[in-house]
């Protein structure tokens, strides 16, 4: 058994958080999103500093399953160039993997 994975990502806008979160939860790619309130982005894109307003998603998956959602989050974000990160988790309690197996397929 593989530990835990999370990926990070921000959205435009709730509506795709959710729209992205459902159809990974649907694919059985991810056990939860965690969809935080309205984040201020400050960035530089094309060369020249920039700031918005974003939704940011804690998603939680396994190790195994994690190049999978990158992938498919990539596909389903609205951005053309979506920053998603994507890591192992140390550690996870007991009861927390077995949730995230027993949640994700594969």
């Amino acid at each position: 058994m593989s530990g835990a994975a999370l990926v990070w990502c921000p959205f435009p806008d709730a509506d795709s958080a959710r729209a992205a979160a459902d159809a990974l939860l649907d694919d059985r790619l991810i056990a939860c999103a965690n969809l935080f309130g309205s984040i201020e982005s400050r960035f530089v894109w094309d060369g020249a500093r920039a700031t918005g307003s974003e939704v940011g998603v804690l998603f939680k998956t396994t190790a195994g399953r994690l190049e999978d959602v990158i992938e498919r989050l990539g596909a389903l974000h609205p951005y053309d160039t979506p920053a998603i990160i994507g890591w192992q988790a140390d550690a996870a309690h007991p009861a927390t993997l077995a949730w995230l197996f027993g949640s994700v397929s594969g």
